[in-house]
């Protein structure tokens, strides 16, 4: 939202190394392992509904880098969050006068910098291609705070496209009581950033404004729904069902969005780019994502950000980098210090480990109000399927309906497998048709491998003339595909055993046959409960995460383009983007009924008055699942929302926290503090209660200390209450996990040569394994990197720092030893030690190691 004015109430040597970091994206802790193991099983079956097949993307040599001069938000922090037009104009400027300093320094020493996008606002940095020896040279500037990758960030949901004719998908459209009676978010503006927007839709119209588009800054026609250049007839979706999902209104079945009345501003920071492939792709990279945030709070770009939106909902994610301190978490704060609250996915990689989650940015950001996804469906549909070569029977059972479509009457149909497609290709349609044309799968039941995108693979069966699909390789949950057009057949997935029978039997020329019965409605497992796919905490500062959730799965909204009779479409969508979407929408309403709540405690009264899930971890559900109505009538916030007391070391261990209560009510308050929580860890507050005359806000010091041995769960969860009196609580979540054995920080760690010449070309590699992943039962455990430094040394003199990696996650690095010193000056013949300091995010020692070499 705005900021308050102040007049209102409120010539080079060559390079020393080259460095190659290639990262693994790799895929906490919950109630009991048995839940957690059944949680991680049911994740493994949403994999290719929500959030879609990940391109693997080459982002080159890009770089963000984070200045120390402080921007825009800093700033207007600094000023007790005050400021004037003038005021803001003069930081902006100053913030950019910094960059175009640091850019003549980088020139005085033969580096010409091309910048791809530059930040002032929520962040004073910029995006660039920088070689090693740039980012080297920045690193040693004391006016640079640091040197940190750009990731790439996909949406965060996928969605079961074209609802319309058949009607409603079970249990789509249903949303929990996230609606405030009277209030419909008028007068509150919603920056979107994610792909572009229909905006001819009528579910949309009127109420989107004409947008930003950052994927193609050069495009001047807002922030359309862009096609495929390689298919026109596939458009980019995603910002669309998100807008849907915001302000949709007439939908078929009486469907809407929760906020009728808001505006969104779209701002198109993902589309169609190429992938490392050649192929067009939709995806985001983070500088792309900063820049919209740059745009969320001066979308005029004039400098002054009292036209700021007063939410901002992120749709993509970028996977497993919950980094704290990375440019989007840096960026989010900014928007938080500027007013705009900042709605992130949790991201859709399930469960993981006891430590450090799974967590996606920029949901990982302290600043960022982050969401999960739960499932509400009551029912779910079953239908029973038998399949058999010859007389011989292999499956009869009841099998998940994946879509919602079904036939008139049971189905015997034989099964048909498409080609395989050429080594090295991807899947596509030809492959279910012979070398005349003739359909392979037409009048049968289409047997297709799943792949890394089952839905592409039935969307191709069912053109090719399908009766029904049975797809292996996967276990696709029941209703996963929602309701679907162009899939208008039943889509069923067959166990891994049965499916290796039918290969068998096909190869052989055998007839395989599949039966599939009636659809019957049967609970649904996870009826009110967290999503499988839904990523879980911590994030890599030990902070909890989610920090609240919300309904996630089958949600009905718009797509962008019309059937071929004219009609509007519509969709169901699956992920923790729709649920992010469903809380931005209820924070739209608490803003138009309680316009004087800054973006801060918009934050914490969703989140603290958040309904707890019953047997759900703290890890999984922040504080619960979102309640509108409980937000509206909350008397305090607090900041932070949820805890990161570290890791545990053993009994005595102790850390200590800071929360800042505000009585955001018209009446004086008197705030008691506890701690509910269980495994060992008592939480003294200090003081144990507090008086708040209206407006006012205290500092309540939160000591931790673990008394006794570490709970055999290897963890511990709970939340701290603020108990006003006559009023309901808030909840603080905190969870910790206690140190034990972990995989080192650097292994593998190996010199292709001892000794050598200096070489620009040919250098010496060191390649290394920066990171640490283990497989758990629970699932992966990732142990990332805050910052990894090389240091050069000759005897006990130190010449300088080669080379620094910020926010690594697990994974290869190889360092490329030229023989120069840090300045690009050739080393003399000698002997020479490379220290390696390795510094974990948080809760582990600093690792150091020592590689010795010799310059001939």
């Amino acid at each position: 939202m705005r900021t308050p004015r102040a007049s209102e109430a409120r010539g080079v040597a060559p390079a020393a190394i080259i460095v190659a970091a290639a990262t693994l994206l790799v895929v906490g802790f919950g109630v009991s392992g048995a839940h957690e193991r059944a949680l991680r099983s049911q994740a493994s079956s949403w994999q290719g509904l929500v959030g879609g097949p990940r391109p693997a993307v080459e982002v080159g040599q890009r770089e963000l880098v984070v200045l120390k001069a402080p921007s825009l938000a800093q700033q207007v922090a600094q000023n007790g969050g005050f400021a004037t037009q003038r005021q803001e104009h003069e930081w902006t400027r100053s913030a950019l006068a910094s960059q175009k300093q640091l850019l003549t320094v980088l020139s005085v020493h033969g580096i010409q910098v091309r910048v791809d996008f530059s930040f002032a606002r929520v962040l004073n940095g910029f995006s660039a291609a920088l070689d090693a020896r740039a980012v080297a040279l920045l690193e040693r500037q004391d006016d640079v705070a640091g040197v940190y990758p750009v990731r790439v960030a996909y949406p965060a949901s996928l969605s079961s496209q074209l609802l319309g004719r058949e009607g409603l998908a079970i249990g789509a459209g249903q949303l929990p009581s996230v609606l405030l009676p009277g209030y419909d978010g008028r007068g509150v503006s919603i920056a979107l950033l994610d792909t572009g927007v229909d905006a001819a839709h009528p579910y949309l119209r009127g109420r989107i404004q004409d947008g930003v588009n950052v994927v193609d800054p050069e495009v001047r026609s807002g922030a359309p729904a862009v096609p495929d250049p390689s298919e026109p007839s596939r458009r980019e979706d995603h910002g669309t069902e998100m807008a849907g999902l915001l302000v949709g209104a007439g939908g078929p079945g009486g469907i809407s969005g929760v906020a009728t009345g808001a505006s969104v501003l779209p701002i198109r920071v993902a589309g169609w780019q190429l992938d490392q492939t050649g192929e067009w792709a939709v995806y985001a990279r983070t500088d792309q994502l900063i820049a919209g945030l740059e745009r969320a709070v001066d979308p005029n770009l004039d400098g002054d950000a009292h036209d700021a939106a007063r939410i901002a909902l992120v749709g993509v994610a970028a996977p497993y980098a919950a980094f704290a301190d990375s440019p989007e978490a840096r960026a989010v704060q900014g928007a938080l210090q500027l007013d705009t609250l900042v709605v992130a996915p949790a991201g859709n990689d399930g469960p993981a480990g006891p430590g450090y989650g799974s967590i996606a940015s920029p949901g990982g950001a302290p600043a960022a109000l982050t969401v999960g996804a739960s499932d509400l469906r009551t029912r779910v549909e079953q239908v029973p399927v038998v399949v058999r070569t010859g007389l011989k029977l292999l499956l009869d059972r009841k099998l998940p309906l994946a879509g919602a479509v079904t036939s008139a009457g049971p189905l015997e149909l034989s099964l048909a497998a498409p080609r395989e497609p050429a080594q090295g290709s991807s899947p596509s349609l030809s492959d279910y048709f012979d070398g005349k044309g003739v359909s392979l799968v037409a009048g049968r039941a289409a047997f297709v491998p799943s792949g890394g995108d089952p839905r592409l693979a039935i969307e191709y069966a069912a053109q090719a003339g399908a009766r029904a699909v049975v797809v292996h390789g996967v276990s696709l949950p029941a209703g996963g595909l929602g309701l679907d057009e162009t899939v208008g057949i039943p889509v069923i997935s067959i166990p891994e055993r049965v499916a290796r029978d039918v290969i068998a039997s096909l190869s052989r020329g055998r007839a395989a046959v599949a039966s599939i019965g009636l659809p019957a409605t049967l609970p649904n497992g996870s009826d009110g409960g967290i999503a499988p796919f839904s990523s879980q905490g911590l994030a890599f500062d030990a902070r909890v995460k989610p920090d609240l959730v919300a309904p996630g799965v089958v949600l009905a909204t718009a797509e962008p383009g019309r059937n071929d009779d004219g009609s509007a479409r519509f969709g169901t969508v699956n992920g923790t983007s729709a649920a992010a979407a469903v809380v931005t929408g209820a924070a739209a309403l608490l803003a138009q009924l309680r316009p004087d709540l800054r973006a801060p405690d918009l934050k914490s009264l969703l989140a603290g008055s958040a309904e707890p899930l019953a047997e759900t971890s703290v890890t999984e559900q922040g504080g619960g699942l979102v309640d509108a109505g409980a937000a509206a009538t909350a008397e305090v916030s607090a900041e932070p929302d949820s805890l990161a007391f570290g890791r545990a070391q053993g009994d005595g261990w102790h850390a200590t926290q800071h929360l800042v209560l505000r009585n955001v009510s018209s009446r004086k308050l008197r705030v008691r503090i506890e701690n509910a929580g269980a495994g060992g860890l008592e939480i003294t507050p200090v003081p144990a209660y507090v008086r708040l005359k209206p407006g006012g806000s205290t500092v309540v010091r939160l000591v931790a200390r673990l008394r006794g041995a570490p709970p055999t769960a290897g963890s511990a969860e709970g939340a701290v209450l603020l108990l006003p009196r006559g009023a309901a609580p808030l909840r603080v979540p905190w969870a910790i996990t206690f140190a034990g054995n972990a995989p080192p920080a650097l292994s593998r760690i190996a010199l292709s040569a001892s000794a050598f010449k200096p070489s620009d070309t040919t250098p010496a590699v060191l390649s290394l394994r920066a990171g640490a992943l283990q497989q758990l039962e629970t699932g992966p455990q990732v142990q990332p990197l805050a910052r990894l430094d090389v240091d050069l040394w000759r005897g006990g003199e130190r010449l300088g720092l080669l080379a620094r990696l910020r926010d690594v996650l697990p994974g290869q690095v190889a360092i490329g030893l030229t023989g120069r010193d840090p300045d690009g000056n050739r080393l003399a013949a000698g002997p020479y030690r490379i220290k390696l300091v390795a510094v974990p995010t948080t809760g582990r020692p600093i690792t150091r190691k020592v590689v010795k070499f010799r310059i001939k």
